[in-house]
C-alpha cells in the first residue's frame, strides 16, 4: 500500500485554549519533486477566520482543511486514546462515542485517570496514566489525558479529527487506509517535540510563552533548530522573523509538524500500519 504524492504539507500546532485562534498557528510546505520543499505560508489561525473563538476557529480549520487537494496535514494533538481505556477490541469510534458523553476536557481527563486506575488496581499496581504505543516509540512528552494534553485531546478529536474522519475524499490514518485510494487529502498526527527529538535536535528552551523579548537561551535554540530543519526545509528571511518573533513557539512547532509528518508519512510501513490490531485502534504520530 502506498499514499499518494502530495503537492503540499501543512502543520497544524494545535491548542484547546478558549481562544485557540491565538495560539494555533498553520504551516504550508510545498512539495516539488526534485528540490528540497519550502514554506510558503505561516499563520495564526484567527487571521485566517476573523476571531479567536475556539468553536467558530476549530469549525473554520476543519474547512480550511476539507478544502485543500493533493495535501498531507500534520496535527500536533491526539488522534486517539489509550486502548486500555476501553473494553476489549472496542473500535476507534468508540473513543468519540466517549468524548461524547462530557462537556468539559478536564471532567473527561479524570474519567481517563479514573479508569487507569481502575485497571492498575487489578493488577496490583498503582499508576494515574497510561501511554498509547506510539507515546513511547515516539518519545513523546505527555500521555495523551495528561492535565497539559486533555485540552488538545478532547477539542482536537472531537471537534476537528471527527468531522475530518467522516468527510469523503479525507483520509485520517492510521484509521482510514480503506479511503486512501480516492483520497484528496491525508490528515496524521505529528508530535514536534518528537521530530526534533528523532532528528537529534534541541527539543526544550525555545518557548517563551510569558510573552516579550525572547531569552538569548530561546534565540540560540531556535537559530539551532533553524540550521537543522534547514536540511529538510527551505525557510525564507520573512518566515525565519516570523518564527522569532512568536514566543510562545507555535508557529515554529507548525512547521516542525509539516516537515515531520512528510517524512513520516514517506517512511511509514502503511501495509502493517494498515491492520495494526492496536494501532488502528488508538493511532499512531508519524514523525
Amino acid at each position: 500500500m502506498r499514499v499518494p504524492d502530495f503537492e503540499s504539507a501543512c502543520g497544524v500546532d494545535f491548542s484547546g485554549a478558549k481562544r485557540a485562534g491565538r495560539c494555533i498557528w498553520v504551516a504550508r510546505l510545498t512539495v516539488p519533486r526534485t528540490v528540497a520543499p519550502r514554506l510558503v505560508s505561516l499563520d495564526r489561525l484567527d487571521r485566517l477566520c476573523g476571531t479567536a473563538e475556539r468553536g467558530v476557529c476549530l469549525a473554520a480549520l476543519v474547512e480550511i482543511v476539507n478544502a485543500s487537494e493533493g495535501a498531507l496535514w500534520g496535527f500536533d494533538c491526539p488522534f486517539g486514546l489509550p486502548v486500555e481505556l476501553f473494553p476489549e477490541n472496542a473500535p476507534w469510534a468508540d473513543h468519540f462515542a466517549f468524548l461524547a458523553e462530557y462537556e468539559d476536557a478536564y471532567d473527561c481527563g479524570l474519567e481517563c485517570i479514573r479508569r487507569t486506575q481502575a485497571m492498575s488496581a487489578a493488577l496490583h499496581r498503582t499508576a494515574l496514566h497510561c501511554r498509547r504505543q506510539s507515546d513511547v516509540a515516539a518519545k513523546a512528552p505527555f500521555d495523551a489525558f495528561h492535565y497539559r494534553m486533555i485540552y488538545q485531546t478532547f477539542f482536537g478529536m472531537r471537534d476537528v479529527v471527527r468531522p475530518l474522519a467522516a468527510t469523503p475524499g479525507t483520509a485520517v490514518l492510521p484509521f482510514q487506509y480503506r479511503k486512501v485510494p480516492k483520497a484528496k487529502r491525508v490528515v496524521v498526527e505529528c508530535c514536534p517535540s518528537s521530530v526534533l527529538k528523532r532528528d537529534g535536535l534541541p527539543h526544550q528552551n525555545y518557548k517563551h510563552p510569558k510573552g516579550g523579548p525572547l531569552p538569548r537561551r530561546c534565540v540560540a535554540t531556535r537559530h539551532a533548530i533553524l540550521e537543522g530543519l534547514a536540511r529538510r526545509v527551505r525557510i525564507g528571511d520573512h518566515f525565519r522573523r516570523v518564527i522569532m518573533r512568536n514566543p510562545g513557539g507555535d508557529a515554529l512547532d507548525a512547521v516542525i509538524a509539516a516537515v515531520g509528518a512528510l517524512r513520516g508519512v514517506r517512511e511509514a510501513d502503511h501495509k502493517a500500519l494498515a491492520v495494526h490490531p492496536r494501532l488502528t485502534r488508538e493511532g499512531w504520530m508519524y514523525v
